[in-house]
């Protein structure tokens, strides 16, 4: 259903877009897909100075083109591969992800038996529709664990890397990922060569990327030997390190990527690789063991997991060690999973939920890794894109998802600007304090902390009273005629424009129309006016700025991202 929508002309010449999305201002961004604005094309709309989205209950959010524009806030590369599905089936499955990915991984560079290249159904409408959202597009090429064809395609690197070089060309894709799997230590110098032509044949701004075997007791013969790390990092961009079927199809149940088998895999990688040539590959499914023995290891999704679990029941218990879940429970019909259709009876499934994946996206930021990717898109459950980027990025807050601030949130704590009220929450529905506010603008502007205090009755054993008085010595901040700062009680809509401004060092001269509740003779009255016209404060859409009002610290965190740019000038 289209979002009713009006263009508001603006004195500089530009238009804002006052969208109405019935109480979600995350309907906005399917307006304006918020990568679609970071493409070539999509530039030449900068006439469109802001989105202003009308929330339940009237009030305005602003969101600054600019800021849409770069939505994906951190700089933690975010990859998928894709691999399940028709071509509808694949565009939609990268579309979940689209504010968080980076690069997409399709199947599209497989092997003949000579080890030439053959083109598995190249989809160019996939490929424009992932380029108009900002998505990089790299197929990766496959042996599909055929030993012969991958090795093949090693002795015939010369006329292999030409022919994906062309491919490339040909089809507007953004590079290559090697995932040549199951060929031997034999063929390691091999390997190595044919990513040294990929790179020398393909232009600087493609991706070359290769896909290793986790080694987390440092292997170096058989299929994991056939990875020179060291050799392929000064090549490729970077390395794809698959860290999963620690227990595999065969083998003996246990988890597909416990803790301490990904974590010791990156430690391995990282004594022969720079930590920002790693990303950390998770996997978006599971494997099954049946008690009789007949079925070992059969992979499953996370999501067919989940249907299991509804339909069947069972038990799910969390090893904490390894930090994987894992589902116990009775089929009592046989079932289709991977096309395989598997016996009624009994099955321990074990697989990945969001502790787990919560865990080992935490890794990435502990070892400075470039980023993480997983196989594959589609197989997740509905809610991994939900976290997916926040812990990625180092931002652990579990209760910001869907919040219209997510993003400022993240930034302005990855800037080190905003603090949780604790370790995984962020209460942005909790309202601002005068203690939290003070803080905010100090981290903010730089101020330094004396070892004094400010002369206040109430603040002296307080958590912020250095933060308190520093804004005091500023001047962003005064006391109660009866000497008190009252640092807990909450901060309303104008406090907040009046410390806002006098950290902008804001021009007052407001022009214009102001607000039906805001008389002249308002303390805060050109505070107000100046940062509402310029774009940095919104009233509500029934004429009323409602200055009275308690700011949540969700809200704080949208204002100040709006002013940060000027801020920081």
């Amino acid at each position: 259903m289209p979002i009713p929508y009006r263009l508001i002309d603006n004195p500089d010449g530009s238009v804002d877009i006052l969208l109405f999305p019935g109480g979600s201002a995350e309907l906005a961004r399917e307006f304006l897909p918020p990568r679609a604005l970071r493409t070539p094309e999509a530039r030449r709309v900068l006439y469109v100075r802001a989105v202003k989205v009308v929330l339940a209950g009237g009030l305005a959010v602003t969101l600054p083109l600019s800021a849409l524009a770069a939505r994906k806030t951190a700089d933690n590369y975010a990859m998928s591969y894709i691999y399940f599905g028709t071509a509808e089936q694949q565009t939609q499955n990268a579309l979940r992800a689209a504010d968080v990915l980076d690069v997409v991984s399709p199947s599209y560079f497989d092997l003949n038996a000579d080890g030439s290249l053959r083109l598995n159904a190249v989809s160019s409408g996939f490929i424009d529709s992932m380029h108009s959202r900002g998505i990089r597009v790299v197929p990766f090429l496959s042996n599909h664990w055929g030993r012969a064809s991958g090795a093949a395609a090693l002795e015939n690197a010369e006329s292999l890397s030409a022919e994906i070089a062309a491919a490339v060309e040909k089809y507007n894709l953004d590079g290559v990922n090697v995932d040549i799997e199951n060929v031997t230590h034999t063929h390691r110098g091999q390997y190595v060569e044919l990513v040294r032509l990929l790179r020398q044949k393909l232009p600087q701004d493609k991706e070359v990327s290769v896909a290793v075997a986790a080694n987390p007791k440092g292997w170096s013969t058989g299929w994991h030997g056939s990875y020179d790390y060291a050799a392929l990092a000064r090549h490729a961009d970077h390395l794809f390190l698959m860290a999963y079927d620690e227990h595999y199809s065969g083998g003996d149940a246990g988890p597909v990527a416990g803790y301490s088998f990904v974590e010791q895999s990156v430690e391995y990688a990282l004594r022969h690789v720079p930590a920002d040539k790693l990303v950390l590959g998770i996997p978006f499914f599971g494997r099954m063991w049946d008690r009789s023995g007949a079925v070992r290891g059969q992979g499953i999704s996370l999501s067919q997991v989940r249907s299991l679990a509804e339909e069947f029941g069972g038990s799910v218990g969390y090893d904490s060690e390894r930090r994987s879940p894992v589902l116990y429970t009775s089929l009592t019909r046989p079932v289709k999973i991977g096309g395989q259709t598997l016996p009624a009876g009994q099955y321990e499934i074990w697989y990945e939920n969001a502790d787990s994946i919560k865990s080992k996206l935490a890794l990435v930021n502990r070892y400075g890794l470039k980023g993480a990717g997983n196989w594959s898109a589609g197989q997740e459950t509905a809610d991994v894109w939900d976290y997916y980027e926040l812990w990625l990025n180092g931002t652990y807050f579990s209760d910001i998802s869907g919040h219209f601030a997510k993003d400022e949130i993240v930034r302005l704590s990855g800037e080190g600007i905003l603090k949780g009220v604790s370790d995984t929450l962020f209460a942005p529905q909790q309202r601002l304090t005068r203690a939290q506010a003070a803080a905010i603008a100090v981290r903010t502007l730089g101020l330094p902390l004396s070892d004094g205090q400010a002369s206040f009755s109430d603040t002296r054993q307080h958590w912020a009273s250095r933060e308190i008085a520093a804004a005091v010595k500023a001047g962003l901040f005064e006391g109660y005629p009866d000497g008190t700062f009252r640092p807990d009680a909450p901060v309303s809509r104008a406090e907040m424009t009046a410390v806002l401004s006098r950290m902008l060092e804001a021009s007052l001269e407001g022009r214009g129309a102001g607000f039906s509740d805001l008389p002249e003779t308002h303390w805060a009255y050109h505070e107000i006016l100046a940062l509402s016209h310029a774009g940095i404060l919104n009233g509500y859409a029934d004429g009323t700025f409602r200055p009275d009002d308690p700011v949540t610290r969700g809200e704080s965190a949208a204002i100040l991202g709006r002013a940060w740019d000027d801020l920081k000038k």
